[in-house]
C-alpha cells in the first residue's frame, strides 16, 4: 500500500498536467472561433512570416513566398505579418470590398514605426474625420481646375528643366533624374522652393536620408537608417517651419502670398502648426516617391517595347504639329486629353510595376485581425489579365478584344482613401513622356530591372543613354 501511495504521489504532477492540458484543449475547442481562411499557425513570435514576405523580388512578380502561399492556400489566406495575425488577400473582389468599407468594417492600420517617421498627423496613418479633413485640403489643392491652369504648366516647366541637363551618349541614372524631377515639382508646389537653389538641394538630400529610414527596420539606435531618418525628419520640419514663419511676416506686411499648398493650408484650414507640418511632409513623401518610380518604370518598360515607343511618338508628334500650326507654345488641357495611348502606357506601367503593392488595414468588427489587400497579386493574376507579366499597353484600348477591366485595377487604392494625387501623378508622367519621346531615343547602358523590397527600386539606378531626334 505505501508503495502504491508513493507511486501515486510521484505521478500526481504528471496527472495534474495532463488534466489541465485536456481541460484547456476542450475549453478552446468549445469557444466560438471566427470563420478564418486557411494558413500557417506556427510562426516566429512577433515577426511571423514578415521577413519571408518582404524578401526582395522582381517587381513584376509577387515573389516566390507569396506565390507559394497562394498555390497552397488560395488567394485569401491567414498569416502573421508586421507583428499581428493577418488575413492576406490576393482576391480582387475582397480587395474592393475592403477599400469600399473603410471606416465601417475596416480601418487603416500601419505599423507604429511608419507613424514615428511620417508623424502622427500624417494622412497615411490618420483615420476618421481628421483624415477626411486633411484629405479634403489635398483634394482642393489638386482640384481639376488647378491641374488645368496651374499644375500642368508647372509640370511642363520642370520637365524641360530636367531634360535640358541631359547630355547625349553619356550614361546617367534615369531613376535619379525621375526622383529629382518629382521632388523639385513637389517642393515648388508645396512651398514655392525653386529647383537648383541651395536650400532646395539641401532639403532633397535630407529627404533621401529620410526615405532610407522609412523602408528600414525601426531600430532607433545611433547610426541606423531609422535613427538617421528621424534626424532628417527634424531637419525637414525645420525648413517647413521656417517657411511658415516667413509667410506669417508676409501676411502681416500684406505682401502677396505664394499660391502653394503651404499658403493654402494656412489660409483655408484651422489646422495647428504641428498638423500642417505633418501634412506637408506626408504629401512630399506621397507625391514624390510613387510618381518618381512610376516614371522610371515607364522609361524602363518602353525601352523594351519599341512598338509602343513608336506609337507613343506618333501620338505626341501629332500634338506638337497642331500646336505649331496654331502658333501656340506650351501644352494645355486639351492637348493632355489627346494623349489616349499615353494613358494606356501609364495604366500598363502601374499594373505591371505596382508601385503601391499593398496597404495595411484591420477589421474592426467581429474579429480584430490585420488585413493586407495585395494589389500586385491582383494586377498580376492570370485569371484577370492575359500574359500578366508582359508589358502590353494595348490591353487598355477600349476597342481591343478582352480589354482590361478597371474593376480589377487599383494602382492608387480606392474607396474613401483613394490617393488624392492620382490624377496629378498621371498628368506628370504624360507631360514628361511628351517631351521625352519627341526629343529623344534612349537605351539601357547595362542590364537592370526593378525589385520590390518593399518599395520598388532599380538596384543600378536604371542607367540609360539618350540620343537626340533630329
Amino acid at each position: 500500500m505505501p508503495i502504491l501511495q508513493n507511486i501515486l504521489f510521484l505521478l500526481l504532477p504528471s496527472l495534474l498536467t495532463l488534466f489541465f492540458y485536456f481541460y484547456l484543449f476542450l475549453w478552446k475547442r468549445s469557444k466560438p472561433t471566427p470563420n478564418l481562411p486557411p494558413g500557417r499557425r506556427c510562426q516566429l513570435p512577433f515577426f511571423g512570416e514578415t521577413f519571408s514576405y518582404l524578401k526582395s523580388h522582381s517587381a513584376i512578380t509577387t515573389g516566390h513566398f507569396m506565390q507559394h502561399q497562394i498555390a497552397r492556400y488560395g488567394k485569401i489566406y491567414r498569416s502573421n505579418l508586421f507583428g499581428d495575425p493577418t488575413i492576406v488577400s490576393a482576391d480582387a473582389g475582397l480587395n474592393r470590398f475592403i477599400l469600399q468599407n473603410e471606416g465601417r468594417l475596416f480601418e487603416c492600420s500601419y505599423p507604429k514605426s511608419i507613424g514615428g517617421i511620417l508623424g502622427k498627423w500624417s494622412m497615411l496613418v490618420l483615420v476618421g474625420e481628421m483624415h477626411q479633413s486633411m484629405r479634403m485640403i489635398a483634394l482642393n489643392f489638386m482640384s481639376n481646375a488647378r491641374l488645368r491652369s496651374i499644375l500642368l504648366p508647372e509640370i511642363e516647366r520642370h520637365t524641360l528643366l530636367a531634360i535640358s541637363s541631359w547630355k547625349e551618349d553619356v550614361s546617367f541614372s534615369a531613376q535619379d533624374e525621375a526622383k529629382k524631377f518629382t521632388f523639385n515639382l513637389m517642393a515648388k508646389n508645396i512651398m514655392s522652393m525653386e529647383p537648383g537653389e541651395m536650400e532646395t538641394e539641401k532639403l532633397r538630400k535630407e529627404y533621401i536620408t529620410f526615405m532610407k529610414g522609412v523602408v528600414s527596420a525601426p531600430l532607433n539606435l545611433p547610426g541606423t537608417p531609422y535613427s538617421k531618418a528621424l534626424k532628417s525628419r527634424s531637419n525637414i520640419l525645420r525648413v517647413i517651419e521656417k517657411k511658415m514663419e516667413e509667410r506669417s511676416h508676409e501676411r502681416n506686411e500684406e505682401k502677396e502670398e505664394e499660391d502653394d499648398l503651404l499658403g493654402w493650408a494656412l489660409k483655408q484650414s484651422s489646422l495647428s502648426k504641428e498638423q500642417i507640418l505633418d501634412l506637408l511632409l506626408s504629401l512630399l513623401f506621397a507625391g514624390h516617391e510613387t510618381s518618381s518610380m512610376a516614371l522610371a518604370l515607364t522609361i524602363f518598360f518602353l525601352e523594351g517595347c519599341p512598338k509602343a515607343v513608336q506609337q507613343l511618338r506618333e501620338e505626341h508628334q501629332i500634338i506638337a504639329r497642331r500646336k505649331m500650326e496654331r502658333g501656340e507654345t506650351g501644352l494645355d488641357w486639351e492637348d493632355y486629353k489627346q494623349m489616349e495611348f499615353s494613358q494606356c502606357v501609364i495604366n500598363e506601367t502601374l499594373r505591371l510595376g505596382n508601385v503601391v503593392r499593398f496597404v495595411h488595414r484591420k477589421a474592426i468588427q467581429d474579429v480584430r485581425y490585420g488585413v493586407l489587400p495585395v494589389f500586385a497579386a491582383v494586377h498580376l493574376d492570370s485569371d484577370l489579365y492575359n500574359e500578366p507579366q508582359q508589358f502590353n499597353p494595348w490591353r487598355w484600348q477600349r476597342c481591343s478584344t478582352g480589354a482590361a477591366s478597371n474593376n480589377n485595377f487599383m494602382p492608387y487604392g480606392g474607396g474613401p482613401r483613394l490617393c488624392a494625387g492620382s490624377e496629378l501623378a498621371k498628368l506628370e508622367i504624360a507631360i514628361f513622356l511628351h517631351h521625352l519621346v519627341i526629343k529623344f531615343r534612349w537605351e539601357l547602358t547595362e542590364p537592370d530591372c526593378a525589385y520590390a523590397f518593399p518599395f520598388v527600386e532599380f538596384p543600378k539606378g536604371l542607367p540609360i543613354k539618350v540620343h537626340a531626334i533630329t
